[in-house]
């Protein structure tokens, strides 16, 4: 986890610095959505084959395949093999992710389970301050090509490990793993239908690629990308989600808001960086790292006010946050605004998203009775990803429309950091359609194991 989290942290920094050496900024909102809609679908299907086989295949697959992209990405010559190598990156991370909490629950009695997330979770702290800076020295100094070569000659490590290491558990295979009975621990609880996780991460790709420009083509794509998000995604969310129904839809559907407007902040501030006010990729690099010890800062705090704060409330506070991380991005757009500026833009997110996420997680819980609450934790994962997608999307296609009307790009990066306001101002407007009534307390009695661990796994 420590190797393939600094993998994953270092080439953040990275894809605006490629999409500009390989002449393909217009197409970088695809390259960077293509992760996000690939993982949805590595996610379905890591768990419906660790349910089949046990953790072990589908871990050794998803680390092997997440070398194999890295070769793609750091042998790219266009945008389009690197956006190819971010896509199959994707489907590796969803398979690593759901594999190794498969692998969790095979390996380890419950009382050690908790222990073991947490350590996973300390794992990423280290990549978080030196992946991104250092990935931005190496970028500077020799080439974006070295630092993937780099990742995918550390990523063989678990790679080898994954092979060399594991052995599945007598009577595993075709049967599901302890990991899979906490996250589906009721028998009336279905995982998400693979044809429609498929359909929805096809719609994401093409609706990515279609808003990176205006013609017949695109236009297809984009009105293809949406009839399929319309007719499948329901299918991968609780009822009543896009009304923000009270209780867990209502908190799904926030969960995909606020995940949108910070990821595709996260996408647009190092891009206009790199691309409209030039600033060196280590910068971007400490922007990543200020960015992920916010998040951990504002999660520790949000712990430590549990029984003290109503949930909602602090989903609204973490929101206003955010709110104003947007305007300071809008802000560094003016030319007289320091660059180096819209880098805290990025840290002032990260901290309403460590009061947002983990609320919004408990939440989630409450909303849910003990036997369903794997359900809620999934559909919840399934709105970030669709949150990411759509915001993103739209955002891209009113950036393309604006820097075909200019000649400079910073007024489209104005109009895309406006935009951002809406998804976070419905998110402060909705948050008390979230609050947990006696209920929703009732349903949820009990300290539960997916309760502690969505506790642990949120902390950092």
């Amino acid at each position: 986890m420590f190797l393939t989290g600094f993998a994953a942290l270092a080439v953040m920094p990275l894809l605006p610095v490629a999409a500009r050496d390989l002449d393909g900024v217009g197409l970088y909102p695809l390259v960077a959505g293509a992760f996000v809609a690939a993982s949805l679908l590595g996610g379905v299907l890591g768990g419906a084959w660790a349910d089949r086989s046990g953790a072990r295949r589908p871990l050794t697959a998803g680390v092997i395949l997440s070398v194999a992209t890295l070769l793609v990405s750091a042998t790219s010559t266009t945008i389009w093999q690197l956006g190819l190598g971010r896509f199959t990156d994707g489907i590796a991370a969803g398979l690593v992710a759901v594999s190794v909490n498969a692998a969790i629950g095979q390996s380890y009695p419950e009382h050690l389970r908790a222990r073991v997330l947490s350590l996973m979770s300390a794992c990423w702290i280290v990549p978080s301050l030196a992946g991104p800076p250092l990935a931005g020295l190496v970028a500077a100094w020799w080439s974006w090509h070295a630092v993937f070569f780099g990742l995918a000659g550390l990523t063989l490590i678990p790679a080898a490990a994954a092979v060399l290491l594991l052995r599945e558990r007598p009577g595993q295979p075709g049967q599901p793993g302890a990991s899979q009975q906490l996250e589906r621990p009721g028998a009336s609880v279905r995982r998400p239908a693979l044809p429609a996780a498929v359909a929805v991460s096809v719609a994401a790709a093409l609706t990515q690629y279609g808003v990176t420009a205006w013609n017949v083509r695109h236009a297809v794509c984009v009105s293809a990308g949406v009839v399929l998000l319309v007719a499948f995604a329901p299918r991968l969310l609780p009822a009543h989600t896009w009304r923000a129904g009270g209780g867990l839809p209502a908190t799904v559907l926030l969960r995909a808001l606020t995940s949108g407007a910070y990821f595709t902040l996260e996408a647009f501030v190092p891009l206009m960086l790199s691309t409209a006010r030039h600033v060196p990729g280590m910068v971007t690099g400490f922007g990543f790292t200020g960015a992920a010890l916010a998040w951990a800062g504002a999660s520790w705090v949000q712990g430590r006010l549990h029984n003290r704060v109503p949930r909602h409330r602090l989903v609204a506070v973490g929101a206003a946050i955010m709110a104003a991380a947007v305007a300071v991005a809008a802000l560094c757009t003016i030319p007289a605004v320091p660059a180096a500026v819209a880098v805290s833009s990025m840290a002032m997110a990260a901290v309403g998203m460590g009061l947002a996420t983990p609320s919004l997680t408990l939440l989630s819980l409450a909303h849910t009775s003990a036997d369903k609450q794997g359900y809620a934790s999934g559909a919840m994962q399934t709105s970030q990803n669709l949150g990411q997608t759509l915001v993103l999307a739209v955002t891209s296609a009113l950036f393309t429309t604006l820097s075909a009307a200019s000649t400079s790009r910073l007024p489209a990066f104005a109009g895309a950091f406006v935009l951002l306001v809406l998804p976070i101002a419905g998110t402060a407007c909705l948050a008390g359609r979230t609050r947990i009534v006696a209920a929703d307390r009732q349903r949820a009695s009990g300290p539960s194991a997916a309760t502690a661990n969505a506790q642990v796994s949120e902390g950092t």
